[in-house]
Parts: structure tokens; C-alpha cells; sequence
């Protein structure tokens, strides 16, 4: 499967971006989906996922009850709304994914995934 991420841009501090994740292949609605950021000279750090049926989400502390994970099988897409952004949430976003079943569990470590998106830049300005 090929991912492309989508949506990111700059921001004020307490708006919202809403960030897109395409994916090729008929298959889609195998794959785990997770979301990961970065900034330059720290991990990659888990953000939120959602497995195959997308009743099934997780979500780090920092962003939970500000950030939501959706998917659309249909289309091949899976979302992540940010809402009441801060400083501390600029990085380079990056979706991922991995084939699962609606019984796995949680994924959280990016080598739990086996295909990447190009990442996109999300910068929210204090």
C-alpha cells in the first residue's frame, strides 16, 4: 500500500487543521492506520491510530481529547482533525500502516509499521 499525507500548513495557536492520509491499493480495509509526528533532532512519536473497522482508535496523552482519528474505507482515507493546536504540537506529520484484523491491538511504536507516508508539516505560531 502507498500513503500520502495531506493538509498541513501553519496555524495560530488554539485553531484546528484537519490532515488527510490517501491510500492506494483494494486492500485498504486490512491496514491498521496510525499517525506519527516528528521534529528535527527528537523520535518519531505516536499520535493516534485506528484500526481496520475504525471503532477501534487510540491516542497518546498529549493530543487526546483535541485530536480525532477517522477513517473512510470506501475511499481509501483515513483523518486526523486537530483542534485547540499549541506550539507544542509543530512537527512533521506522517501517517503509516500495517496489515491487521479487527482483533489486533494497540500499535504504537513506528516499527509496528511497515509502509510510510511522505509526511507533512504542521506549524502552530504562539
Amino acid at each position: 500500500v502507498q500513503l500520502q499525507a495531506s493538509g498541513g500548513g501553519l496555524v495560530q495557536a488554539g485553531g484546528s487543521l484537519r490532515l488527510s492520509c490517501a491510500a492506494s491499493g483494494r486492500t485498504f480495509s486490512t491496514y491498521a492506520v496510525g499517525w506519527f509526528r516528528q521534529v528535527p533532532g527528537k523520535e518519531r512519536e505516536f499520535v493516534a491510530s485506528v484500526l481496520i473497522r475504525g471503532d477501534q482508535t487510540y491516542y497518546a496523552d498529549s493530543v487526546k481529547g483535541r485530536f480525532t482519528v477517522s477513517r473512510d474505507n470506501a475511499e481509501n482515507m483515513v483523518y486526523l482533525q486537530m483542534s485547540s493546536l499549541n506550539p507544542e504540537d509543530t512537527a512533521v506529520y506522517y501517517c503509516a500502516a500495517r496489515r491487521a484484523t479487527h482483533y489486533s491491538g494497540h500499535y504504537w511504536r513506528p516499527t509496528d509499521y511497515d509502509y510510510w507516508g511522505q509526511g507533512t508539516l504542521v506549524t502552530v505560531s504562539s
